[in-house]
């Protein structure tokens, strides 16, 4: 998936549709010329509602669709006879969809299963035909009720991408270089901050038939979890990955403090983050020769825990890769 079509957060507008009219009709047939009523009722107006999809991947559609109409409700007939309800409008979303209220932001559903489905606007009720209208004091009643109209709203769609593993760290520590490497994803790579501006997406595939998803979620800077630089925008996603690997190249002025700071941010945004499992690599390993290599491995398994998955990595010479895809897998499959 390239990252102009990833697109995670859009306004639209839905509208359900408006109940059919009851019938003004009175009964008339041969030998009847002053039958009673028999208008019938509205039909109900179509639903707007919102499901699942698990192929959808990003809410790129409704870059070019902006407005959502349910159907109307067909108008009430002679006979008694109901008009026809009106069309419900099945939106499809990817799985992660969070739906918002855009004027009060307040969240009404969160599709988090394939099988979810929510209705967020019920359409209007049909209005009563003249029948129902007749009393002993009034035979003949020559009026029936308007159907109720729809409902507009104007709702935010943001979507928290659900992949296996996300990869977390500061803007240039390769996030995007190694997601070119171990997955047939193209992203933007180059040597500036915030080359990533959304979050990539890739599939990697192991040599017996296993695979898993990956991705790549732009760059953090401290006070992330406070908005700055693109704060809330990408962090969300974290949320919903099994398992963060951290990555922190090997050329950082201080290793440990690089970690902590990361590892600060995403609690701060959200303190569950904390009991997330995750994997250290640190990247850019060919810049180091054997005897470097050697010394930086002793020094990291002295500074970290050892009880956390630590591993020396290079997209560049694959140094480490296939430790590392190894390793993700156990962790997805608890068996690490």
């Amino acid at each position: 998936m390239t990252e102009g079509n990833f697109v995670d957060f859009v306004k639209i507008t839905i509208n359900s549709g408006n109940g059919g009219k009851g019938s003004v009709h009175l009964r008339r047939e041969k030998f009847i010329s002053k039958g009673g009523p028999d208008g019938g009722d509205g039909g109900r107006g179509g639903n707007v509602v919102f499901r699942a999809n698990p192929d959808l991947w990003t809410l790129y559609p409704f870059k070019f669709q902006k407005f959502f109409r349910a159907g109307h409700g067909g108008d009430g007939s002679k006979n008694i006879s109901s008009g026809k309800n009106g069309k419900d409008l099945y939106i499809d979303v990817p799985i992660g969809t969070i739906i918002k209220n855009s004027n009060t932001d307040k969240m009404i559903f969160e599709i988090s299963e394939k099988n979810n489905q929510e209705i967020v606007l019920k359409g209007g009720i049909g209005g009563r035909g003249n029948t129902h209208f007749k009393s002993s004091t009034r035979q003949t009643p020559r009026y029936a009720q308007p159907g109720k109209k729809g409902i507009q709203m104007q709702i935010t769609l943001e979507l928290k991408l659900l992949a296996d593993v996300g990869f977390v760290g500061f803007p240039n520590a390769g996030k995007s270089t190694l997601l070119s490497k171990i997955t047939s994803a193209k992203p933007k790579i180059a040597d500036y901050e915030f080359t990533t501006l959304k979050p990539n997406l890739g599939i990697v595939d192991l040599d017996n038939h296993h695979s898993f998803v990956v991705a790549d979620i732009p760059g953090i800077i401290e006070g992330a979890s406070d908005g700055k630089g693109l704060g809330h925008y990408f962090l969300r996603h974290i949320e919903r990955n099994s398992v963060l690997l951290y990555l922190i190249p090997i050329d950082s002025k201080d290793l440990k403090v690089e970690f902590e700071i990361l590892q600060k941010e995403l609690v701060k945004f959200n303190p569950e983050l904390i009991d997330k499992q995750f994997i250290v690599a640190f990247t850019k390993c060919d810049l180091l020769d054997q005897e470097l290599f050697d010394e930086y491995f002793i020094d990291i398994n002295k500074k970290f825990d050892h009880k956390i998955n630590k591993v020396m990595i290079s997209s560049f010479s694959k140094i480490g890769i296939r430790e590392l895809k190894d390793l993700l897998w156990k962790k997805l499959n608890n068996t690490y």
